[in-house]
Formats: C-alpha cells, sequence, structure tokens
C-alpha cells in the first residue's frame, strides 16, 4: 500500500530525486504527502500539485495507489 509522488523541475532539484514512494498510511491529503517527503517543510507557495495527472489543491485527499505529482509556479514572458 503506497502513493507514488514525482517531482518537476525545480522542484526535482530541491528534493534531489524525481521520484518518491510512501506507505498510504502516513498520509491523507496531498499536503501530508508533502510534510512527509519534506519532513515537515512548507510547501512553496503557489506550488501546483496533481493526483493520477489531475490538478488538485493541497486540501484534497489521497488514498493507496494514487500517483501525487508537484510541480513548481509555471512564469512566462
Amino acid at each position: 500500500m503506497s502513493i507514488n509522488i514525482r517531482y518537476f523541475a525545480s522542484l526535482r532539484e530541491k528534493m534531489g530525486k524525481a521520484e518518491d514512494s510512501i506507505d498510504a498510511g502516513l498520509a491523507r491529503t496531498v499536503a501530508d504527502v508533502w510534510g512527509v517527503v519534506a519532513n515537515d517543510t512548507g510547501m512553496p507557495s503557489n506550488t501546483l500539485c496533481s493526483i493520477n495527472m489531475e490538478y488538485v489543491g493541497p486540501e484534497h485527499a489521497v488514498k493507496d495507489g494514487d500517483e501525487v505529482a508537484f510541480f513548481p509556479p509555471v512564469t512566462g514572458g
């Protein structure tokens, strides 16, 4: 029973890896997932989150087998 996590762009560099996995019992929401993988360091502001390739907010519930992804805010010009 696990939740798979993916990090993109600068968040991948910050975390030092592209992927991770945690026990599904450790997190109830996307924000909880971040707290577990980042040792309770706050999620960077404007971080985009998705579950199974659908954008969601940090308060969205997670369940066993989900893939949670974190993306830095997109900028352009």
